[in-house]
């Protein structure tokens, strides 16, 4: 049985673990993101901002930094919606726990936070990213040329997103198996 992933906000503490993460992780993230990679950088991420959370996932048994997900430009008001940013660390790449914490924090986005839509906007080829939205019911909305800088570059991303009320039918559908 593989072990389960709880997600929780970033502490100081989780400094080392974290940079060490995105050293080891550099081969994994290039060319899609661009992760925190400077002790600086790490505690400013720490930091209070309104419209920005971030949550770390965890191996429940060992307690291994396993990825990062980051809810981000949250808008409130009559749109209450926000993107999404996230990765996850080498050696736990593609073994589910992505996939797993990704859903806890749309979950809390959704039942804690409020929001209402979801936002993730993927680099075209990025297949692992791809499947992970698809396979958690996001749908695709667009395609936006030269849309995010990464790594310098000005990138085309597709747009997918989620809505509340379809992650509770989706939801519904995984508790009963089917």
């Amino acid at each position: 049985m593989r072990p389960g992933v709880f997600i929780r906000r970033p502490r100081a503490s989780d400094e080392a673990q974290y940079l060490a993460a995105v050293r080891r992780s550099r081969k994994l993230h290039r060319p899609w993101v661009s992760p925190v990679a400077s002790p600086k950088a790490f505690r400013a991420k720490l930091g209070s901002r309104p419209s920005h959370a971030s949550f770390f996932i965890f191996l429940r048994e060992s307690k291994a930094l396993t990825g990062v997900v980051d809810v981000t430009e949250i808008v409130r008001g009559c749109f209450q919606s926000a993107y999404l940013g996230y990765f996850a660390f080498e050696p736990h790449a593609n073994r589910g726990f992505m996939r797993e914490g990704l859903a806890q924090v749309i979950e809390h986005a959704f039942r804690d936070m409020g929001l209402h839509r979801l936002e993730a906007n993927i680099q075209p080829g990025n297949d692992a990213s791809l499947a992970l939205v698809k396979a958690l019911g996001f749908r695709r909305e667009g395609f936006s040329p030269r849309y995010l800088k990464v790594n310098r570059r000005w990138k085309d991303h597709e747009r997918w997103a989620i809505l509340s009320e379809d992650w509770r039918k989706s939801a519904v559908v995984h508790s009963r198996g089917e």
